[in-house]
């Protein structure tokens, strides 16, 4: 069956595409993301009374191989082995297991937030990192250029918490908010969304409404 979102919250399961443009009527061009959004269906309902917060369950694509409690867990929605299943932490009075979810409900013009995960850059430096600009090379720094400098000063006597140093860069949750639905695409299940969207190409991507 599918669900109508009038006057509730929009939300839906998504892949990244590619960047493109658009021109609008005036002529002026619009850089766009793709958005590629197959329908969803939502497997589970959490209520305050039985899980303590309300929220809905959503999952999306296929897997070859999945596990038994998986397929069980999905087997109400009439589903089987789901590539992906998220929660949407809206209310879940006006939602049923089985309802499915399509681009449809969206509209040119609203406003979404785009979670996504960003690239994973694995361990870099503080000038990558942090964009630090470096020390000089001359007056003998020699191989000093890209190094972090001193941590702390002698009478803390050990490094203070959140210190800006070398480590691991990128793959963290990011949302960009106040996205611009620009078109949707309900033969191809897209919607183009103006600006820029977190992650990697076919990387998941969880659009909602914003009220």
């Amino acid at each position: 069956m599918k669900l109508l979102l009038l006057g509730m919250t929009k939300f839906i399961l998504a892949r990244k595409g590619a960047m493109s443009r658009i021109f609008q009527a005036d002529g002026t061009a619009v850089a766009v993301t793709k958005i590629m959004a197959e329908p969803c269906l939502i497997t589970q309902i959490k209520t305050t009374e039985t899980d303590g917060y309300q929220a809905v369950q959503l999952a999306s694509g296929t897997r070859r191989k999945t596990t038994k409690p998986l397929l069980g867990h999905s087997k109400a929605a009439g589903g089987a082995g789901f590539q992906f299943i998220k929660e949407f932490k809206v209310p879940a009075s006006d939602y049923k297991v089985g309802q499915k979810i399509e681009v449809t409900a969206f509209q040119p013009g609203d406003k979404v937030a785009a979670t996504g995960w960003s690239k994973g850059r694995g361990f870099q430096g503080v000038v990558k990192r942090h964009h630090f600009h470096g020390h000089p090379t001359s007056h003998g720094h020699k191989d000093q250029a890209r190094m972090p400098g001193s941590i702390g000063a002698g009478g803390v006597q050990h490094v203070r918490k959140g210190m800006r140093m070398a480590g691991r860069m990128g793959n963290e949750q990011v949302t960009v908010h106040n996205l611009e639905v620009i078109k949707v695409d309900s033969q191809n299940h897209e919607l183009l969304l103006k600006g820029a969207v977190p992650g990697a190409y076919r990387g998941l991507i969880l659009i909602k409404a914003q009220n």
